[in-house]
């Protein structure tokens, strides 16, 4: 099982954490959550789909612990422009631009429910189809497109000038 799945297990972790040995703790951390609670797999057909949620939560609980202990995980991206690694200056404004947007895109999440929280990430980020999102969250697929429009809508409000 760990050779068929670690894999996409870790690039899930990283895609979250943006760093390797994070990633690899995570994917550990999952490992012995299943390993737990295997016996409550019913169908092992999906358990790549059941695996990968247990990923996800696992990389999202590490992320809420390292922001309520004060930590920031960096990636080397964002520390290039600190070394003076750049080499073209001309776009720093154009970067430092985007990442203030996408930094206040990233507070505005942080208001939306966990829930709305999830698919936003999983369509967003890993470019995941409706239907697999709802397989992933083990969910209606009506459900996901719902949460997706609602979170949408309510990001665009609150990110708006005019509100």
């Amino acid at each position: 099982m760990y050779q068929t799945y670690s894999q996409r297990m870790f690039y899930l972790a990283y895609q979250y954490t943006r760093d390797f040995f994070h990633a690899e703790d995570i994917v550990q951390e999952a490992f012995l959550k299943a390993y737990k609670k295997i016996d409550s797999v019913d169908d092992y057909a999906k358990i790549g789909a059941w695996l990968s949620a247990i990923t996800v939560r696992t990389a999202i609980d590490f992320l809420r612990s390292e922001k309520r202990k004060g930590c920031y995980l960096l990636d080397s991206d964002m520390l290039e422009p600190v070394a003076g690694t750049v080499e073209n200056r001309d776009n720093i404004e154009e970067e430092v631009c985007a990442r203030l947007f996408q930094e206040e895109v990233d507070r505005t999440m942080e208001r939306l429910s966990v829930e709305s929280q999830q698919v936003l990430i999983l369509k967003i980020q890993y470019g995941l189809k409706e239907t697999e999102i709802a397989s992933l969250l083990k969910l209606k697929s009506g459900t996901v497109k719902t949460r997706l429009y609602r979170a949408r809508k309510q990001l665009k409000r609150c990110l708006t000038p005019t509100g």
